[in-house]
């Protein structure tokens, strides 16, 4: 703009690149002078509020010539790689009036690249430009003159033109030069229309030339040709072809003083301009999606018009060294950067300013030390409104989809009460579709006998042994109900059948019987030595550990001792109880005796056993009479077992493996018991609890070592955010050189492995209960003659000898082809083959199910 010829300023990527010819210097030994190009990459500090430098590089230029300047710098494309890199082209002016120019390209390493050179007798003046290629334009002679790095060659437009006043790329059509020329028509066009023509009457015309193709474009799908005479200065802000139309919007300035915006070649909006002579403009995208028009004036003065309404001059200065677009601060939007004239400091960086004319606010000399960034706010904000947004969109699909199942209910519920009343008209009786018929399954798990009644399912407690539940208890942990049942050691169960239902009291008609709950299975020994949730079983030490997540792995699974106390837990949302203000739930326990030898098949039916009832007012939770009580007592944790369990029930499961190969995991136990405050439980020594004020509060953890370079650690935590943090709590202590890895069962390697161990076994069944049906068969079964009689193994060609022995060898053959027969059609009792058929049907569905898992993935 008003930079000297030694010196030119560059915005690249949200950096300004500072391009500096040095003075020119003798090197020593050589009679040639040389003159460096020098670069400095500067960068906007949001801490300090000023620019400082990254990088720099320079270029080395003989110069055996009078003056050496630089024309003009761009960011261009580079067709070799399609990168946009910043060019510079540069003047050199020899003694006999030939003038070489020299067009250079920088790369990210600050190394320039020589693309071409070109000598012309004249100096290039008028409307120079630096488009994709890198090439270069200009105009002289009211000529049009190109050269790029593919051709190396200067090449003639084809029509004579007074001006330039746009160049860049256009869909479809490549770079597009836009200028002005006087109008000429064609000659099949007669003189009528020519008297009557917008370009005859004001003997101008816009046109529009394709460099690549090298086409015509017509003038008008920019603007009138009324307005060629007054044009200076055009930006294009959007083109694109639609229905094979070319849509245009562009801003023009005028020698008027006037800013106008044309959408597809018509006027849509004039602001007057507070300076005179402006003679480019520039387009900026803010934060705000505000389109901002930067107009530059010959004085060096600038001023920026918005458009929203109407176009309306926002703000303006004056003594306007340059202007730059783009993210200086790096918050995503574009800004502007001004710098203004300073005759006391040489530097053209010392005076500046970014703005963007709303949060976005810097300038020189200003103290900032209790000003906070605009950007991070409004980066921040407009996070905050995308996530808004989006929780907005997904809530209006859900009700979308919500009120699309309700009318399907009503047109179901309609479409069955007129059977209905058909039914009755016709004095036919009327009968419901079945449960399977509507979609429906049952809430209750022992489907073969439904729950009409309380009564009838607490019927079945007789067959269970008296006593088999030590405690019923509950706790409230944040928004969660926590029922805990606590069995005794003599209650034979299957694990993979047993949960937890609550019923609410008859009472309570207005609310649903059975509440929505989620099951969890806690074991803990009477030692206390050991404790997992969700029980998954765990290889021998020589194989690969696997453990699971909460929900990731299948619970089905048996307890390896019956010396254990086992409990059963129903987790549940308190929020909806309370509305209720006082509720009462009847406990139910779904469970199926556990299957031996001497059982028959009856006795393995489900169950259904009454545990108890609990009560749950607004009044016991506000006054804290189910909360969970961790204080400190000597060094312990003073937790009870249920309050232990209630924290667990109600957090996520994670397990780490902790590898060091340099030196030994001392530092985690340090940690544990020093920066995170971890009291070990009273009943549970191995499990710890953190007592650590803030969001980690509450965490249980449970460290434990294999050898002292190798250790399991597993978390208990309330959710992901204090998972992330104790990690990182944890990393900035433990060596460089360790390796924590998650461990998890459930994985795609882990369930193949189960596959294949699950076929294994369903092989093995099958083979099994083969030679099981052939044992039982043999002991049932005589093979051979009657009892008493034998075959004597006499050589077959002795019994040939005599007719005797010929038939003696023929009742041996047909005994043989009878016991032959005999094999082949075993026949075994009903209860035998059900048993069989059970055990193969059990190993199949577990394969079917780990199969079915594993096509997830």
């Amino acid at each position: 703009m008003l930079l000297s010829e030694q010196e030119q300023i560059l915005s690249y990527n949200g950096e300004v690149l500072l391009f500096q010819l040095s003075n020119t210097k003798h090197v020593e030994g050589a009679a040639d002078k040389t003159t460096d190009l020098c670069v400095r990459r500067m960068a906007f500090n949001r801490d300090s509020k000023l620019f400082v430098q990254k990088s720099s590089g320079a270029f080395s230029m003989h110069a055996s010539h009078l003056k050496t300047e630089i024309i003009c710098c761009s960011c261009t494309t580079d067709s070799r790689t399609g990168i946009i890199l910043p060019c510079i082209l540069i003047k050199k002016k020899k003694r006999n009036n030939v003038i070489e120019y020299l067009l250079l390209l920088l790369h990210s390493s600050n190394q320039f690249e020589q693309s071409f050179i070109f000598k012309l007798d004249y100096e290039l003046k008028e409307d120079i430009r630096l488009f994709a290629g890198p090439s270069v334009l200009w105009r002289h002679a009211n000529k049009l003159f190109y050269i790029s790095s593919d051709t190396c060659t200067v090449l003639t437009a084809p029509f004579q033109l007074s001006s330039v006043v746009w160049t860049g790329e256009m869909e479809g059509e490549g770079t597009v030069v836009l200028g002005i020329r006087t109008a000429c028509l064609p000659d099949d066009e007669d003189e009528d229309e020519f008297s009557t023509s917008d370009r005859a009457i004001w003997g101008s015309e816009f046109f529009g030339y394709a460099i690549e193709t090298q086409k015509m474009l017509t003038g008008t799908c920019f603007m009138p040709h009324a307005y060629s005479r007054v044009v200076s200065s055009v930006c294009v802000c959007k083109n694109e072809i639609l229905k094979k139309q070319l849509r245009l919007s562009l801003v023009a300035v005028t020698h008027k003083n006037q800013l106008i915006w044309f959408q597809d070649g018509l006027p849509k909006g004039v602001c007057e301009l507070p300076y005179e002579k402006p003679c480019s403009v520039k387009i900026a995208v803010t934060s705000s999606n505000d389109v901002l028009f930067i107009v530059s004036f010959a004085s060096g003065n600038v001023c920026v018009v918005q458009r929203r309404d109407s176009l309306q001059v926002a703000s303006k200065w004056q003594k306007v060294k340059s202007v730059l677009v783009d993210d200086f601060i790096g918050s995503g939007s574009e800004q502007l950067l001004l710098f203004f004239k300073d005759d006391s400091n040489t530097d053209v960086l010392s005076t500046f300013k970014i703005t963007d004319l709303g949060e976005v606010d810097y300038a020189s000399g200003i103290n900032y030390k209790h000003d906070v960034p605009a950007a991070e706010g409004l980066q921040e904000n407009g996070l905050l409104t995308v996530q808004a947004l989006e929780t907005r969109l997904q809530a209006g699909y859900t009700s979308v989809q919500e009120l699309q199942q309700h009318l399907r209910l009503k047109k179901k519920v309609i479409l069955e009460s007129c059977r209905a009343l058909i039914d009755l008209v016709d004095e036919r009786t009327h009968i419901l579709p079945t449960a399977k018929e509507e979609g429906l399954v049952s809430l209750w798990d022992d489907v073969e006998n439904p729950p009409h009644s309380l009564s009838k399912e607490t019927s079945l407690a007789s067959e269970v042994p008296e006593h088999f539940t030590e405690k019923l208890w509950q706790r409230v942990v944040g928004d969660s109900l926590i029922v805990g049942v606590k069995l005794t050691e003599s209650f034979y169960l299957s694990l993979s059948d047993v949960s937890l239902s609550l019923v609410v009291d008859q009472n309570f008609s207005s609310i649903s019987p059975v509440i929505e709950c989620r099951n969890k299975i806690i074991k803990l020994n009477k030692a206390f030595s050991a404790l997992a949730v969700s029980s998954c079983q765990i290889e021998p030490p020589p194989k690969k550990m696997k453990l699971d997540l909460h929900g990731k792995c299948n619970m089905k699974k048996e307890f390896p001792q019956l010396n254990e106390a086992k409990s059963v837990i129903a987790v549940t949302s308190l929020s909806p109880l309370l509305a209720f203000h006082r509720v009462c739930c009847i406990v139910l326990l779904h469970a199926k005796k556990q299957k031996r030898r001497t059982d028959s098949l009856q006795e393995s039916k489900k169950i259904t056993v009454l545990c108890g009832k609990i009560s749950l007012s607004l009044e016991d939770v506000s006054n804290g009479k189910y909360s969970v009580k961790m204080l400190k007592d000597n060094n312990y944790c003073t937790g009870s077992v249920e309050d232990i369990l209630a924290v667990l029930a109600v957090s996520l499961r994670f397990s780490f493996q902790i590898v060091s190969s340099d030196c030994a995991l001392t530092p985690v136990n340090s940690w544990l018991l020093g920066e995170m405050e971890c009291t070990p439980f009273k009943e549970c020594h191995d499990n710890i609890f953190c007592h650590k004020a803030g969001i980690v509060y509450g965490t249980v953890f449970k460290w434990t070592l294999k050898n002292p370079f190798e250790g399991l650690l597993m978390l208990f935590c309330r959710n992901l955010t204090v998972l992330f943090q104790c990690l990182y709590s944890l990393i900035r202590v433990l060596p460089p050189s360790c390796d924590v890895k998650l461990l998890k069962c459930g994985s795609k390697g882990i369930l193949t492995e189960q596959l294949v161990l699950a076929l294994e076994k369903e092989m093995l069944t099958s083979r099994n209960s083969f030679f099981s049906k052939e044992s039982k068969v043999e002991n049932s079964l005589t093979w051979g003659n009657e009892p008493g009689k034998t075959i004597t193994d006499a050589p077959v060609a002795s019994l040939l000898d005599s007719e005797e022995g010929i038939q003696q060898f023929r009742k041996k053959l047909q005994n043989e082809g009878e016991e032959s027969m005999l094999s082949m059609n075993q026949t075994m009792n009903g209860a035998l083959y059900q048993e069989m058929s059970l055990k193969i049907a059990a190993a199949q569905c577990s394969s079917d199910m780990i199969a079915w898992r594993l096509s997830k993935f």
